[in-house]
């Protein structure tokens, strides 16, 4: 059984817009409303960029904070 080792929600403008959570040996990263999985990365740098890369085109940097 997988659990949660550690959480980081991304904060953006507009408030909440994701969440990335340490589970084994990956990072799971999950968008604010969605119920999947958005993807499983390697690295929190990878996972990070992933969430970004789903934010419109020019959202800056969101900001990550550990739970």
């Amino acid at each position: 059984m997988s659990t949660t080792q550690a959480l980081w929600v991304a904060y953006g403008s507009g408030g909440v817009i994701g969440t990335i959570r340490k589970q084994d040996e990956v990072y799971l990263v999950t968008m604010a409303g969605a119920d999947d999985v958005l993807g499983s990365y390697p690295t929190m740098e990878i996972a990070k960029n992933a969430l970004h890369a789903q934010q419109a085109p020019g959202a800056d940097w969101p900001e990550f904070r550990q739970h």
